[in-house]
């Protein structure tokens, strides 16, 4: 006897765990919108009254503005560099086979299986080691670091679209290496190389740790800085700040959705590992 199925009323469960499951996820984060919009000196809800005075002292503040400059130009270095080097990495992994291939991949992600304490306790004592340690380029190596296997796996996919035989085309007709690169392959791969930067750059943006491991106070970041609001307990400007990086989150995916879904003709579904 074949079992029967009320397909409507699985559908009907599923949606609603779905929504639940979202719920629980998002409202944590959710929550701080409405507090930092609040007219009292210390975090509480039902809110006193309105205000958008801690959106002003995150925006004009003399520590805050120090917090987004440092972020800004830590965040778009790091980016920039583990975008370098992860597209490097990720044209020479497409080239291996087998074994050789798994395991370089492997190592590339290795900074995702590191528990994030060890890397800046490692991070700070090899930066100490070179004279690095309290300055902006080693902040910024760390959090290319960070950034690095998301670039290199977002590539690694767009690289699954391309076909090899356009290189050895273009190599046919005279082209240099570089040449071919940048007129035949940079185009198909580009949406992945541009996706794996938003993700390095938001990783720079969220990270906390090892920052507090090899920054120096006057480069303090903006989680550093929303740190040390939560601890000193100075307002709800660090609820405003959050909310701020809520919105640059959304971006961020909207980008990434866009870009995957530009790419998504591009991209081959023959696995990262063969």
């Amino acid at each position: 006897m074949s079992e029967q199925y009320d397909l409507p009323l699985s559908k009907g469960l599923l949606g609603t765990f779905t929504a639940v499951l979202l719920v629980l996820l998002v409202a944590p984060a959710l929550i701080v919108i409405p507090i930092s919009f609040s007219a009292g000196t210390i975090m509480t809800f039902p809110l006193p009254g309105l205000s958008l005075r801690w959106y002003e002292e995150v925006l004009f503040s003399p520590a805050w503005r120090n917090a987004v400059s440092n972020t800004a130009l830590i965040g778009t270095a790091a980016a920039a560099l583990a975008t370098l080097i992860g597209t490097m990495a990720a044209i020479g992994i497409d080239r291996l086979r087998n074994t050789m291939k798994t395991a370089t991949l492997l190592l590339s992600i290795f900074p995702l299986m590191v528990p994030i304490v060890i890397a800046a306790l490692g991070g700070y004592l090899a930066l100490v080691s070179v004279g690095l340690n309290n300055t902006y380029w080693g902040a910024i190596l760390l959090h290319a670091m960070l950034g690095l296997p998301f670039v290199t796996i977002s590539v690694l996919a767009a690289l699954q679209g391309f076909d090899r035989n356009l290189w050895r085309a273009a190599s046919s007709l005279g082209a240099k290496p570089l040449t071919i690169f940048r007129r035949v392959m940079l185009p198909i791969i580009l949406p992945g190389i541009v996706t794996g930067a938003v993700f390095a750059f938001a990783t720079s943006l969220d990270e906390v740790v090892i920052a507090s491991f090899v920054t120096a106070p006057a480069q303090k970041t903006i989680p550093l800085q929303m740190f040390s609001g939560i601890k000193d307990n100075t307002g709800p400007n660090v609820t405003a700040a959050a909310t701020i990086l809520l919105l640059l989150s959304a971006v961020f995916l909207a980008v990434v959705e866009m870009l995957r879904r530009r790419s998504q003709r591009l991209v081959g579904s023959r696995p990262l590992w063969q």
